[in-house]
């Protein structure tokens, strides 16, 4: 397993200990408690007029089994093999209209609600993978989701494990070095 993210200038540990896996434990299933701190979290996100364009499709091993599988069910393949072990699966859901008008933030703000409820797993003791490995036309339609609402990206969430419960080309990812662009290459104009 990784350690801290190796950041050029000292952050909140609750960010530098943040980490994507792909290897979940599968004998540890994630708290009801714990659910509703993740969603009471996403809950409270900054949203442009306050509108808060996002909901969840919340699958959880024990208490939902079958929103869990048909969740899975939608994820691309690439994404399948290692996300069997996670015990909550997520599909988030963007509602793109504000009073039949389209709402341009409405993406940033399913983004920072997803944030948040990744930071407090973090804090939980718990980890989230996001991906954008979603069949949408299939994920839409599985859930009955319509315009102006849509599935755009699916959450893992779970207890880490070691990396010999994924097939090896997962484990090389997680093993990898944590690697990000540098301060200065994410400033197009100005400088700090």
């Amino acid at each position: 397993m990784k350690g801290p993210a190796p950041v050029e200038v000292e952050i909140s540990k609750l960010l530098s200990d943040r980490r994507s896996p792909y290897a979940f434990d599968p004998e540890r299933d994630v708290s009801e408690t714990d659910m509703r701190a993740l969603m009471e979290a996403a809950r409270w996100a900054a949203s442009a007029s306050n509108i808060q364009p996002w909901r969840y499709i919340v699958g959880v091993r024990g208490r939902s089994d079958e929103v869990r599988e048909r969740v899975h069910s939608v994820l691309l393949g690439g994404n399948q093999p290692w996300t069997a072990n996670a015990p909550v699966l997520i599909l988030t859901v963007v509602n793109t209209e504000n009073d039949g008008k389209p709402n341009v933030s409405a993406e940033h703000d399913m983004g920072l609600a997803s944030a948040q409820l990744t930071v407090e797993a973090t804090a939980r003791g718990l980890v989230v993978h996001q991906m954008a490995g979603v069949d949408l036309a299939a994920a839409n339609a599985e859930f009955g989701i319509a315009k102006p609402e849509r599935v755009l990206t699916a959450l893992a969430v779970g207890y880490q494990a070691s990396a010999e419960v994924i097939p090896e080309n997962y484990a090389r990812r997680d093993e990898a070095p944590r690697t990000r662009k540098s301060i200065d290459d994410m400033i197009v104009v100005g400088s700090l």
